[in-house]
């Protein structure tokens, strides 16, 4: 009896996990899409190159050497970038319509020398994230320093993106310990506008280490927060709790929080990070951009769910940074900063490079693709 028990228990085991192998997806002699034997090698792009002039006004960044980039559609046709250093640094790709350059370097934001905020860092502001909305460009920067809290996002507008034209406001929301909830736990740095489409409702993600990702509404001048409106959208419990540079699309009846998870700078060749540790993009969705977000698993983005969506591969190292150019040639791109090993084998911060994938949909879940 025990063995025709056992028999029976274990026909039924392989009954059970026959019908679930037959109900896993098949994808033929192709890669599992969701896999890292899938992600693309960035498509290529050119421009200036300035690192040899690092006492430059834009301390030798911008053109094809970004960090943090954000990419903009601007009135005159011709799409710009900005990017971390170099006072806010101004690039634009000369031919019309098209993010592969050639990326021109065009001057900074923050002409003046620093931005109006009285903190550490003024003078190198962080993560810029630039959008449109009515008739004026909006840039969101971070001004901090490494390792703290005190932090502030600040605000500058232009309508035409050209350097000369912007008018810093100054500060939308600080943190540090003596702030009110949620800033007091947070850090105010990589600010990210969205404004829902279907509700119209304006947001401003933020975070890095501390508490991670939190989102508030914007008031209607979209420069200052609503501040009892505040929500956590990820968090990492594991030290040190590694997520920033939020980014917020929609696309499908999807909103996707995407998200940099790791080290992100600051590399050493003979001591990189443990593999896994570098920087990474992730990402989660959910029905609402308030959350909760989710990964494929159903994990809330929260309780430290989170799909891997580029990492380290190829020559590619440390991607991160990133953000979504919606409707790009009727595609959706995903942009980021990466090491390119080949070109950059001593990893360096000011060698990175911009690149770019475009966005695929499977079942409402993004992947990554060179064309």
């Amino acid at each position: 009896m025990a063995y025709i028990k056992s028999a029976m228990k274990n026909t039924v085991l392989l009954g059970l996990l026959a019908s679930t192998a037959a109900a896993a997806p098949s994808y033929g002699h192709k890669p599992d899409p969701f896999s890292n034997a899938s992600w693309p090698l960035p498509r290529k792009v050119s421009g200036q190159d300035d690192t040899a002039n690092p006492n430059s006004t834009t301390q030798g960044w911008g053109g094809v050497h970004l960090h943090d980039p954000c990419l903009v559609l601007g009135p005159d046709g011709h799409y710009y970038s900005f990017s971390t250093h170099g006072l806010t640094v101004i690039s634009r790709a000369s031919n019309k319509g098209s993010i592969d350059g050639y990326w021109q370097i065009l001057g900074s934001v923050l002409e003046a020398g620093s931005s109006v905020i009285n903190n550490t860092g003024s003078t190198d502001p962080w993560a810029p994230d630039v959008h449109k909305v009515g008739d004026t460009y909006f840039d969101y920067y971070a001004v901090s320093q490494f390792g703290s809290q005190i932090s502030s996002i600040g605000l500058a507008t232009s309508k035409t993106l050209l350097p000369g034209s912007w008018t810093d406001h100054g500060a939308v929301l600080s943190s540090s310990p003596d702030a009110e909830y949620p800033l007091n736990i947070t850090n105010a740095i990589d600010a990210n506008l969205f404004v829902d489409p279907k509700t119209h409702v304006p947001y401003l993600i933020y975070g890095s280490f501390w508490a991670d990702l939190y989102e508030f509404q914007l008031n209607t001048d979209l420069k200052s927060v609503k501040q009892e409106t505040a929500l956590q959208l990820s968090f990492d419990p594991v030290l040190p709790q590694a997520e920033e540079g939020a980014y917020l699309s929609y696309a499908g009846g999807w909103y996707y929080l995407w998200y940099s998870h790791g080290i992100c700078c600051g590399y050493n060749v003979s001591a990189l990070p443990t593999p896994g540790t570098e920087y990474s993009i992730r990402v989660g969705r959910s029905k609402a951009a308030t959350g909760p977000f989710v990964d494929r698993a159903g994990v809330d983005l929260k309780a430290g769910g989170g799909n891997i969506v580029f990492g380290s591969h190829d020559y590619v190292y440390g991607p991160g940074g990133q953000g979504v150019l919606s409707n790009y040639r009727g595609r959706d791109v995903l942009y980021y900063h990466y090491v390119n090993t080949n070109l950059n084998p001593t990893y360096k911060d000011e060698l990175k490079l911009l690149g770019w994938s475009y966005i695929n949909y499977i079942d409402g879940w993004p992947v990554l693709a060179s064309r």
